[in-house]
């Protein structure tokens, strides 16, 4: 692996005092919630909601549903390109790290770092390369190494020493399943992320999602109404402990009922045999305010703005990297 690049993380609490940072991407899930008049309460009801399914579904010895606090941090990476400096770095990845505090205790536990995934080159890849490669062609296709340096940049910084110091587990992303798959319940049961899906085919998302050496599991958890995706490396079910699972769901399944309600939010549970629909019309909306056109269109601005600052100023050293990496 080339020396000359290097990460660097920056940490900051998200709370409802929280502001987005210049370098954060605005159409990151958490970021979108601390704009405009409602910021506050955005992100109060957002945490409270949080906290609420976390005591749900930890509920041994949790007689009042309200043992535990989850606390959230923004973990923001750059690549530094030039080691002497002379260059600015560019963000390339930003997640969430979790905490769980149990406010009997007192004793605070690491939970998962991932969670929440947001790139500026995954904007770049699916709204610039995608676009183009796509244009004037009769079929929906992805170009040749479509997704190669993004996957190499993520495992580059999941193998680095500063991750390694950071975190002492992989991360696990979670994501909404795809609307244009239909998932099958399984006899699988686990006692914390619940029944198990299987999928028709692999989503766009999974294949990309395994150039960064991750794969993709579906599971629906007590009293959730519509499964969630699970992207891990190693073993999902044998590496994270229970408290660190929750924290991940309660997390990731309270921005999907904020974002995707028609899915997430929905009046009735997903059932043998699902196709997740955002043209669903049976669902409740939570009291947070959210732009959903807006967000599409901003990682649109975004992945212009990572072609013209990081792809093409370094693309023949970006590309140079990625080979030695990926030998």
């Amino acid at each position: 692996m080339n020396k000359e690049f290097t990460f660097s993380i920056k940490s900051l609490r998200f709370d409802e005092n929280y502001n987005p940072s210049a370098n954060t991407r605005i159409t990151t899930n958490f970021a979108n919630l601390a704009r405009g008049e409602m910021r506050e309460e955005n992100l109060r009801n957002a945490l409270k909601m949080i906290d609420n399914r976390f005591n749900s579904l930890a509920h041994w010895d949790n007689p009042k549903a309200d043992r535990y606090a989850v606390e959230l941090d923004i973990i923001s990476v750059e690549l530094n390109i030039d080691p002497a400096g002379n260059e600015k770095p560019f963000p390339v990845i930003e997640v969430l790290k979790t905490t769980v505090v149990d406010k009997t205790s007192g004793q605070r536990f690491e939970g998962v770092v991932g969670n929440n995934f947001s790139s500026w080159v995954r904007d770049y890849d699916f709204s610039v390369v995608l676009s183009e490669h796509n244009k004037n062609q009769a079929g929906f296709s992805t170009p040749k190494n479509f997704g190669d340096l993004h996957g190499n940049i993520f495992k580059g910084f999941v193998s680095s020493d500063i991750y390694k110091a950071s975190f002492s587990k992989r991360p696990i992303i979670c994501l909404s399943v795809s609307s244009k798959n239909t998932y099958y319940r399984t006899g699988n049961h686990h006692p914390v992320l619940g029944i198990e899906y299987r999928q028709d085919a692999d989503s766009l998302t999974d294949h990309y999602f395994a150039k960064m050496g991750l794969q993709a599991r579906y599971f629906m958890p007590q009293g959730s109404v519509a499964p969630l995706a699970f992207y891990f490396a190693g073993d999902l079910l044998r590496d994270y402990s229970d408290l660190e699972l929750i924290s991940t769901i309660s997390t990731m399944e309270t921005f999907q009922k904020i974002y995707r309600p028609e899915i997430y939010n929905a009046n009735s549970a997903a059932g043998q045999e699902y196709q997740p629909s955002l043209s669903h019309k049976d669902y409740s909306l939570t009291r947070i305010v959210y732009d959903r056109e807006e967000r599409t269109h901003l990682a649109v601005e975004q992945g212009k703005f990572t072609e013209q600052h990081f792809i093409k100023p370094y693309q023949t050293r970006l590309e140079q990297w990625s080979a030695e990496f990926a030998h």
